[in-house]
């Protein structure tokens, strides 16, 4: 009796343009230059795993997935596939390989960060897979991450580390970690972070994504209960990281991937607002590309993952994110009264109990920067909401501290995009230019796409001597911009851009 199809495995084999046949032998020789030289794959082979899926013994599931991440110039993991790690899945499952088992998380955490890795190496770097939507992604998690985190059983606070099955083939020979290496490990975060900040995410992503890889081969070691969760909650901050870092510069199925790892590994560690912050970032990836109904069934999971522990300040966070989403589908009503509980929430906030690192970035300045993205959007829909974005822009740009770069650049085009909107094109060439004064300094792609939508609305001022020369500035700036272009027709135009927060 045959399981049917693997659809997954079909679905990317079609993309590939390779045959049966060159795919046997394809196997065979990277088994080889991996140290199985006995392997001996032929044609009917393939042909069981792709009709029958049927699944194919180690070490040919990890053999396919470095085939088929060089090829498509992605990530394809063995999840996705369709070979499961503790039997067959030869069928498409409905979490799209997306929610996995308590003990896969370390090995999957590995296995994504050393294709991803493979992929910078030699310069394959790509987003060809598709974004899972929102809905599927709630699907997927929300039980999950609402029942309590599953505590395995472990040696006490006074045993050694102990190793547990590994993670991969290839792991490296990782060593037993202690509380001052955790320290370090949780400096190395913070370093990341404030150059992101500053930066943006081109220039230090695969770094961040080779220190994730390290820690996933930590984890393969059963700690003490108090270092496991410290490690856990590492690797919960560099996979946001990895995955804000990549959402940055257009990775976006990449980027979704590290967020719901991310996720995963916070509900591990135990910290459920954490794990719904992580989903957070995949709301306003969604914003940014266009699909704001799909930002909202995950804020609705990021909201309810994170339980009661959340502080105000972290919920006000998230309502601007969900008020973000509201005013890019023009529910203004909506819009105003998230913004307004946002507001109550962050006052409300007494700072007895210290913010968590990860939610120190999240100050008054991005509090009314994401204010201001939120009515510059909404203004497409009613330009009278462009005066009280430039209101809350000018507030942030007031309030940002050094280091924030990309914060202060996105500010700038937000204001300047507001006042194009309000009918102020003198006003609006001041603060665009003060943007193109440092957007170069960064490796943002987002600021680059922040900075098209902005063109688009200098279109209607095409006659103006200073816009004319503004629109010059703006063409030379876009590195992928048509110098010839003068209605920005020709120009990409994604949606508008999500904050710099980190």
């Amino acid at each position: 009796m045959t399981k049917g199809p693997n659809t997954r495995l079909a679905d990317l084999f079609g993309l590939t343009g390779w045959s049966k046949g060159e795919l046997a032998r394809r196997v065979n020789r990277q088994a080889a230059a991996m140290g199985h030289p006995q392997l001996a794959t032929d044609t009917s082979r393939v042909r069981r795993w792709i009709d029958r899926g049927e699944t194919p013994r180690d070490p040919v599931p990890k053999v396919l997935a470095t085939l088929f991440t060089e090829r498509l110039g992605r990530v394809v993991t063995i999840e996705d596939l369709g070979f499961g790690r503790s039997g067959p899945v030869g069928r498409r499952q409905p979490d799209h390989g997306l929610s996995w088992a308590s003990e896969r998380t370390a090995a999957v955490l590995t296995e994504f960060t050393g294709m991803d890795l493979m992929l910078n190496r030699r310069g394959l770097v790509g987003a060809g897979a598709a974004l899972t939507a929102g809905p599927v992604l709630d699907g997927a998690l929300r039980d999950w991450l609402r029942n309590d985190s599953p505590t395995p059983p472990g040696p006490s606070r006074t045993d050694g580390p102990t190793i547990t099955d590994p993670v991969s083939s290839d792991r490296y020979e990782a060593a037993p970690v202690g509380s001052q290496e955790i320290d370090a490990l949780e400096r190395s975060v913070e370093v990341f972070r404030a150059w992101d900040a500053a930066r943006g995410g081109g220039l230090q992503r695969k770094a961040v994504v080779g220190q994730l890889n390290e820690v996933g081969g930590m984890l393969a070691y059963r700690h003490p209960p108090h270092i496991q969760r410290r490690l856990w909650g590492v690797a919960a901050n560099l996979a946001v990281l990895a995955g804000w870092m990549s959402h940055d510069v257009g990775l976006e199925p990449t980027a979704q991937k590290y967020f719901v790892i991310a996720a995963h590994a916070a509900r591990e560690g135990g910290d459920r607002p954490r794990a719904g912050e992580a989903l957070s970032r995949a709301a306003r990836q969604m914003v940014h590309l266009g699909r704001p109904d799909d930002a909202l069934d995950l804020m609705k999971l990021a909201r309810s993952g994170c339980g009661d522990e959340a502080l105000p300040r972290t919920r006000a966070m998230l309502h601007t994110i969900e008020a973000w989403a509201q005013a890019s589908m023009g529910r203004a009503q909506a819009m105003r009264r998230t913004l307004g509980e946002a507001e109550e929430l962050f006052v409300s906030d007494r700072d007895d109990v210290p913010p968590p690192s990860w939610m120190q970035m999240f100050d008054e300045a991005d509090l009314h920067g994401m204010q201001a993205l939120a009515y510059r959007t909404l203004a497409e829909h009613d330009p009278s909401a462009a005066r009280i974005a430039e209101r809350h822009a000018k507030k942030a740009l007031k309030l940002r501290e050094d280091g924030r770069e990309r914060s202060k650049i996105f500010d700038y085009i937000s204001l300047a995009s507001a006042c194009f909107i309000a009918d102020d094109p003198e006003q609006a060439d001041r603060y665009a230019r003060l943007a193109l004064v440092s957007i170069g300094s960064t490796s943002s792609h987002r600021t680059w796409d922040r900075l098209r939508e902005m063109y688009r609305l200098t279109g209607r001022y095409a006659g103006y001597s200073r816009v004319e020369d503004l629109r010059e500035e703006i063409e030379f700036a876009l590195p992928t911009a048509p110098r010839s272009s003068r209605d920005g027709a020709s120009l990409p135009m994604p949606r508008w851009g999500g904050n710099a927060m980190v």
